[in-house]
């Protein structure tokens, strides 16, 4: 008796979809050129990274993950430069791209398409200490609907492009426009100083040289345990305002000296000219610090970036001077009892007045 063996092979049979090609952008010359920035560098920062599409290309099978040729950085950088004409000399700009997706959905031979995009534009610098910096000036975003039959593919690339270029549209629009008058574009900086020297009637005296101080400034009682003849309460502020004109941060500082009579005070028995003098002399220093102040507040030591800082600090900087000052004078001058330090001193403060031209 013979024994048969049928050996039964199956072999599976599986479909394969046709490998797609990446997306490649067509060149193309854009029809503007910008007259304030280039492209510096694009860079991708999408929440959901990998390939930008997901294409119907075979009639009921799944949609397939399909990407730009490069990746979105590379592609979006090489369309740029092959289309805008990039001239290095003017402000650096980064494209920051946040989203770049489509969607599509196959119903028989017909698909539907879904497209969005967003972008974001950065002003690239450095700092002080050439630390690479960047400001947000510009976002834009786009979106599109689309529909095509399933073997025509043409409309994927130029929905993209199409956004890429209206990306770089609104840059060059909102650059053109913002320029001269947004600060974050300025380009250099002028300080205007205006000096409160009003004579007024109120419980402030603005440090003014036509307006020495008298004893009926000294409104205060005396203070309870304290030892000295008098005291005279100063001090110093500014106030800024800045506007940007023809691409230039135009910053105007009202800087003041002041008294205040009711926290300054004489006792009634040592009002004299000598012991006025004395308190006069500190509020001079006052304005010395005031005068010094504002020549730290020059262009060179400010940054476009950061001058309201800079200024902060160099303010602080200048108050803790004048205590530095005050407390010297009347260390060497005992308060006013060395009556040749005294002397020294009104010399001294005359001498850095007159350098100032506060006084002649």
């Amino acid at each position: 008796m013979r024994h048969v063996f049928f050996a039964l092979f199956l072999f599976g049979l599986t479909s394969f979809s046709p490998s797609a090609d990446p997306i490649r952008l067509r060149s193309e010359s854009l029809p503007f050129t910008p007259k304030e920035f280039y492209i510096a560098t694009v860079t991708d920062q999408r929440s959901e990274q990998g390939a930008i599409a997901r294409l119907a290309l075979v009639p009921n099978q799944a949609v397939q993950p399909v990407d730009l040729e490069r990746g979105v950085a590379s592609s979006f950088q090489q369309f740029i430069n092959q289309g805008l004409k990039q001239n290095k000399k003017l402000r650096p700009i980064a494209m920051r791209v946040h989203q770049c997706r489509i969607s599509e959905t196959a119903k028989g031979n017909r698909v539907t398409g879904q497209f969005t995009f967003a972008v974001s534009f950065e002003l690239l610098g450095k700092d002080d200490s050439g630390a690479e910096t960047s400001t947000r000036l510009n976002d834009y975003r786009g979106s599109a609907n689309y529909t095509r039959p399933i073997d025509q593919t043409a409309v994927i690339e130029s929905t993209i492009r199409q956004a890429l270029i209206a990306s770089l549209r609104s840059l060059n629009e909102y650059m053109n426009r913002e320029s001269g008058r947004n600060e974050k574009l300025a380009k250099s900086l002028k300080i205007n100083f205006i000096d409160d020297t009003r004579i007024t009637d109120d419980d402030t005296v603005h440090y003014n040289p036509a307006r020495k101080l008298t004893w009926a400034d000294f409104q205060a009682a005396p203070r309870k345990g304290s030892h000295y003849a008098a005291e005279v309460f100063t001090s110093f502020s500014y106030e800024g305002k800045s506007t940007v004109k023809d691409g230039v941060i135009i910053l105007n500082l009202s800087a003041k000296a002041y008294m205040l009579k009711t926290s300054s005070w004489g006792r009634a028995d040592t009002r004299t000219a000598y012991a006025l003098n004395h308190e006069q002399r500190h509020f001079d220093i006052t304005k010395i610090i005031v005068e010094r102040f504002k020549r730290k507040m020059h262009p060179d030591s400010l940054t476009l970036e950061d001058y309201n800082s800079i200024a902060q600090y160099q303010f602080i900087e200048s108050y803790r001077e004048l205590n530095r000052m005050q407390n010297q004078y009347d260390d060497e001058t005992n308060h006013s009892i060395n009556q040749a330090a005294q002397e020294r001193w009104n010399q001294k403060i005359d001498e850095e007045l007159r350098t100032f031209g506060i006084i002649k």
